[in-house]
């Protein structure tokens, strides 16, 4: 199989709903490939259907019987997806002093275990069609760390020792594995700080301007296509230079 073939294959694309997710949703669908995008709620899965190309399925990331229901779902398709695309994630911010179990758990369940579980799940049809693309969206935080988010910045630094180490295994089969780590990505997070602290985030950036979500979904797209058959195991940051 190829990502050449008359069929594009399907892509997988958790958290799609908006920002970054909902952008490589677009992006990947105006490539030609069906998309399936994943929200958390059955009011976020009809937001996705809105995108010509996508289709909406509710996935609670945190909970083993949806993602098992998600697994046999895919399981009834013709074609098993080609590209996954591990973008999901949640943030409970909290020193470390203050930081209560639920908030460490619940941020390495859904942003690193989903990882593993919905890698896992896609990972067969990729084997036998000899060709996939597995792209974890990870963060500059995992490089760089940021105070009150150890819980984040743990999950996302294990998603790129994740992403070398599935890389040498599946290599030999056609499978890449790449992370993408963005730094300050225009969102309804970057619009809701106040003046000052947009001032402070700005002055940390060099290129002095927050990132569009379609400056990732675009390398996204490359990293998914045959273009980009020669590049796997790496960390490609979209950062504006935040992380140097």
């Amino acid at each position: 199989m190829s990502g050449t073939a008359a069929a594009a294959p399907l892509a997988l694309v958790t958290g799609a709903t908006r920002g970054i997710g909902r952008a490589i949703a677009r992006q990947l669908a105006e490539a030609g490939h069906p998309v399936i995008g994943t929200a958390t709620t059955e009011a976020g899965a009809a937001r996705i259907r809105e995108c010509p190309g996508a289709d909406g399925w509710v996935l609670e990331l945190s909970d083993p019987v949806s993602i098992q229901a998600c697994a046999e779902r895919l399981a009834g398709l013709d074609s098993p997806p080609g590209i996954l695309v591990n973008n999901a994630g949640l943030v409970r911010d909290a020193l470390l002093i203050r930081m209560r179990e639920e908030q460490w758990e619940t941020v390495l369940q859904v942003d690193l275990g989903a990882v593993y579980r919905l890698s896992r799940m896609c990972l067969r049809g990729m084997l036998k069609a000899r060709w996939g693309r597995i792209i974890n969206i990870s963060s500059v935080v995992a490089q760089m760390g940021n105070a009150g988010q150890c819980n984040y910045a743990a999950a996302k630094a294990g998603m790129l020792g994740f992403t070398r180490s599935l890389a040498r295994e599946v290599a030999s089969r056609g499978i890449t594995v790449n992370a993408v780590a963005p730094g300050y990505i225009r969102s309804e997070m970057t619009a809701a700080l106040t003046a000052q602290q947009q001032a402070l985030a700005l002055a940390q950036i060099p290129l002095g301007r927050w990132g569009e979500p379609e400056e990732v979904a675009t390398l996204v797209g490359f990293l998914a296509s045959d273009a980009a058959a020669y590049i796997t195991g790496t960390t490609l940051n979209v950062s504006g230079g935040l992380y140097i």
